[in-house]
């Protein structure tokens, strides 16, 4: 018999074969595909997390007294501490699959803790959660309202800030201490832009200006190359502990420079449309095109794709994957500039998946 017992004393029975009777499959997977543009949260960790959230709000409710006779219609944030174990998360995660455990169970809240979704309290005895709130997933669905974007250049004294943080939550799954490298990040793009302000480039709203989308083409010193065939890992600066960067920056004019390295290239999760990624990639054609007068000699584009939203996106472009870390899913990914400069952008991105380009 399951162990996910209700906390009051109604005939309603909380457990995991119940919970899609209380929040269908459908409402789940929608839940599902907005969490996952938030950094960390891959498909099945969305769906743990949905899984969970859902279950926490139910045994709230039970212990206001509500009956469960009606499903929920939308999530939202708990309103205090609830108490769940171990076991009973394994059994809303794993169900009767080998592959979870409790302390599986316990691990994965932990990294829901670290990402910030949750809140997390333990007496010695029992253990606690609360759902933090997350304003985008909690307001009704309202009509959208088209929000027009352009390119522009990268202004380090009004966008450092806010791309910081979207480049530190895109990817959070990285870093140890997300503000701590919020802060490194901040400091990257302002040095960046002082050595070379053509490589960053970003997408900002016309009505206030917010930067929501960035590229960021860095030109690498001929040393710098040999990073690109090594395990991805070993040249881990900006969510890292390292101080030191281990890319150089190359001189404007150096021609043994060859490689440009996209140390990051983000639209924020609610403008990742294909209109918007189209403007992005047409824009970083322009930049990289400009940067072929600055480094004559240059021919060969490396990035990582940490985010697996952006798997999709590398296929359709075409970049083939290189170097991979021993332990981790982490590649360096190789295009030839010239590929890229030719590509039929337009074309490229009709064969991507509906469930990324909106």
């Amino acid at each position: 018999m399951s162990s996910l017992k209700p906390v009051s004393q109604s005939n309603d029975r909380l457990v995991p074969e119940l919970l899609d009777r209380f929040f269908p499959l459908t409402q789940q997977r929608l839940y599902m595909s907005m969490l996952m543009g938030r950094g960390g949260l891959t498909r099945r960790r969305a769906e743990y997390f949905v899984r969970l959230w859902a279950y926490l709000l139910l045994k709230q409710r039970q212990m206001t007294g509500v009956r469960l006779t009606q499903p929920l219609t939308q999530l939202q944030s708990t309103d205090s501490l609830i108490a769940c174990t171990h076991r009973e998360a394994a059994e809303l995660f794993y169900g009767n699959q080998e592959r979870g455990s409790d302390r599986a169970a316990g691990m994965m809240i932990d990294r829901f803790v670290a990402l910030g979704l949750l809140e997390k309290q333990f007496d010695g005895q029992t253990l606690c959660l609360q759902i933090r709130s997350i304003p985008e997933l909690e307001t009704p669905i309202q009509p959208e309202i088209s929000v027009t974007l352009f390119p522009d250049a990268f202004n380090p004294r009004t966008d450092t800030i806010p791309i910081a943080n979207l480049i530190a939550r895109t990817y959070a799954e990285l870093m140890k201490d997300v503000a701590k490298a919020s802060h490194k990040i901040a400091r990257a793009l302002r040095s960046w832009a002082q050595q070379y302000p053509q490589g960053l480039r970003v997408l900002r709203r016309s009505d206030n200006l917010n930067p929501v989308g960035i590229s960021v083409l860095y030109p690498v010193t001929s040393e710098s190359e040999v990073y690109f065939f090594q395990p991805p890992s070993k040249s881990f600066y900006l969510s890292s502990d390292i101080e030191i960067d281990p890319f150089k920056m190359a001189a404007v004019g150096d021609a043994t420079c060859t490689s440009v390295y996209i140390r990051s290239w983000v639209i924020d999760t609610p403008y990742l449309q294909s209109a918007n990624i189209y403007l992005l990639l047409e824009d970083s054609r322009k930049a990289l095109t400009q940067m072929q007068q600055d480094f004559p000699n240059l021919c060969d584009m490396y990035s990582l794709i940490l985010h697996p939203l952006y798997e999709d996106l590398r296929l359709a472009l075409g970049f083939q994957k290189t170097f991979q870390d021993t332990q981790r899913s982490y590649h360096w990914v190789y295009l030839a500039l010239d590929r890229f400069l030719a590509l039929d952008i337009e074309q490229a991105l009709s064969k991507m998946k509906q469930g990324l380009v909106k």
